[in-house]
Order: C-alpha cells, then sequence, then structure tokens
C-alpha cells in the first residue's frame, strides 16, 4: 500500500491490518517450524541409515574373518587326521581271478 493510502486510513482499519499481519506472521512461523522438524527427522533418517549400513559392513568383514579362521582350523585338522581309506588297498596279483 502507498504511504497516502495509509494515511487516510482510521485507526481501526490499520489496527486491523496489523492484526492480519501478525495472524500471517504466526502461520509462517508455525509452518516454518513445521517443516525443520520434518528436515530434522529425515536428517535423523538418513544418518540412520548411514550407521546401519556401516555396521552391516563391519558385520560382513566379522563374518568373513570368522570363516576364515574356521576354514584355517578344518585344514588344520584335516592335515593333523590323514583321511581313512574308504576300501581296503587290492593286492597287486588280485588273488589270479583275472588272469583266466
Amino acid at each position: 500500500m502507498a504511504e497516502r493510502e495509509l494515511r487516510r486510513m482510521s485507526r481501526t482499519e490499520l489496527i486491523e491490518i496489523i492484526y492480519a499481519l501478525k495472524q500471517h506472521e504466526e502461520e509462517l512461523e508455525q509452518q516454518n517450524a513445521a517443516l525443520q522438524k520434518q528436515l530434522d527427522d529425515r536428517t535423523l533418517r538418513l544418518e540412520h541409515a548411514g550407521s546401519i549400513a556401516e555396521a552391516s559392513l563391519a558385520l560382513h568383514q566379522v563374518f568373513e574373518a570368522a570363516q576364515a579362521a574356521a576354514d584355517a582350523y578344518l585344514e588344520s585338522v584335516k592335515a593333523m587326521n590323514p583321511p581313512l581309506p574308504s576300501e581296503p588297498p587290492q593286492s597287486a596279483d588280485n588273488g589270479g581271478a583275472d588272469a583266466e
């Protein structure tokens, strides 16, 4: 509004304008607070998502190390205990059954 229009208004009209502007300002502040809360929630979720991904990666590394240790243990047990033969060894002459 132009300055002349404001000068011609009555005191009641000016108070009404100030009151309406103040209400609009309060609405904008509430909207701003709500949007800030949404932004903070989203940021927090992103931070948690990052920490969950990092934890998952760390667990994966722990499981890989555990698997490597288990494999090494099995190899050492196999090296200390040679496998048992599954079939009895056959003699060189086979009892002469094949020769006939």
